[in-house]
């Protein structure tokens, strides 16, 4: 069957079909938050830099905290059933945020509340949807899938982000926070039509999963190796997207203006990088998604460098390009070699270990500019990316796990059994 057919057989699956249409949505309503919310908060009397960090700080810290809790839910529970929990929780939390923005009257406990909802609420749905793709796409079509759905989101959050801005300045944050909170609730409205794996009654406490979870997570070199990898060089990347790179602009390449075209050709790179994933076939998918981290480096090295702005927008579509064949490969290759009732708890440990030092690379990223400088800071930055990558390629498994050719599934994983389609 050609590559051409196989997209036009998913796109006339109704399961993949409602999973694909309820992640474009939310995730567009996700491109409206991200900028709505910084306004929204400065917007309040009385709010400041320092009441903005605060409040996307209880956003974001426990999307890291309940994460490993979120993987052992998902793994005793329908993983859609979660799905919608999550999205009633996002759309709550959000429509909260958008009720204070219009009252005007938005104590800050309260703030920081919602926000912290909002966040576990992605803490759940992360490691729910990581096991739930493999349980409604034949194991043959799963890249494929993956580079669609990627496809789908990263254009979203694209358009989501590119209007935002636009909506702020017409009808106000608090209702770009509202487009969000309806965006979650059509989500659940989609994800709710799912069919529903009933899973087997677990006898194990919650404590147990999460220590099995870590075994499946831990025997694996290949996962473990390029998890330590990627907790180094999102650190470093965040560092350039969220301070450094925004600092030299604002310096020397024009402002927001110019950073804004950097970072959407980055964007634009995600969609091309998911496109071109979905259609190639590689025999050694990890040491394919290992190499394709490498770029990353460029684009923060041609800003410490002072290159003209041309070369580092060029880079950073590349890096987008590459950054979504590492994803595509990397979640296909998790769902093929993962044992489906582990899938969740073993996502949610790759999330954990992958962000742990996130927050950190931003903490450090002003300090150590005001440090040493700008320019090495970020030349730092882009030696880290190069010195992880390699040292992922030392692991023999990264270079010698292979694609098995999996056939197609034909009958449903261990562990979850289908309740009969509702309409």
């Amino acid at each position: 069957m050609t590559s051409s057919s196989n997209t036009i057989d998913l796109w006339r699956d109704k399961p993949f079909l409602l999973l694909a249409s309820a992640r474009t949505i939310s995730i567009l309503g996700s491109g409206f938050a991200r900028i709505a919310l910084a306004f929204a908060v400065l917007a309040l009397p009385g709010a400041g830099p320092g009441r903005l960090s605060l409040v996307l700080a209880c956003q974001a810290v426990p999307q890291l905290v309940f994460i490993l809790l979120g993987g052992v839910i998902a793994d005793r529970v329908s993983r859609s059933r979660l799905m919608v929990v999550s999205d009633v929780l996002g759309a709550a939390a959000y429509t909260g945020l958008a009720v204070l923005v219009f009252t005007g009257h938005a104590p800050l406990v309260l703030l920081c509340s919602l926000a912290f909802v909002a966040g576990a609420a992605t803490a759940l749905f992360l490691p729910a949807m990581e096991g739930l793709v493999p349980l409604l796409v034949p194991a043959d079509r799963l890249q494929r899938a993956n580079g669609l759905l990627r496809m789908g989101t990263n254009s979203s959050l694209l358009l989501g982000l590119a209007l935002s801005g636009v909506t702020v300045a017409w009808i106000g944050a608090g209702w770009a926070l509202a487009l969000n909170a309806a965006s979650f609730v059509v989500s659940a409205v989609l994800t709710s039509r799912l069919p529903r794996f009933v899973r087997t009654a677990r006898t194990s406490t919650g404590w147990a999963d999460l220590k099995e979870g870590w075994r499946e997570f831990s025997s694996r070199q290949w996962l473990w190796a390029v998890v330590a990898q990627y907790a180094i060089v999102v650190a470093a990347v965040n560092a350039n997207v969220g301070v450094l790179g925004p600092l030299v602009a604002h310096r020397e390449l024009g402002g927001a203006r110019t950073w804004s075209m950097i970072v959407a050709a980055q964007a634009v790179g995600t969609v091309a990088g998911a496109g071109l994933a979905a259609r190639v076939r590689v025999r050694r998918p990890i040491l394919v998604a290992v190499l394709a981290t490498f770029p990353a480096a460029a684009p923060i090295a041609l800003l410490a460098a002072s290159a003209p702005v041309w070369t580092i927008v060029v880079a950073m579509f590349f890096a987008g390009v590459a950054g979504d064949v590492f994803g595509v490969l990397w979640s296909t290759t998790m769902q093929r070699e993962i044992p489906e009732e582990a899938l969740s708890r073993v996502s949610s440990y790759d999330l954990f270990g992958s962000l742990a030092f996130a927050p950190l690379g931003l903490l450090l990223a002003g300090p150590v500019a005001a440090g040493i400088g700008l320019d090495d800071a970020l030349a730092g930055c882009a030696l880290l990316v190069v010195l992880a990558t390699a040292a992922a390629l030392l692991a023999p498994e990264v270079r010698t796990l292979t694609d098995r050719g999996v056939p197609a599934k034909t009958t449903c994983p261990a562990g979850a059994t289908p309740e009969p389609e509702t309409s």
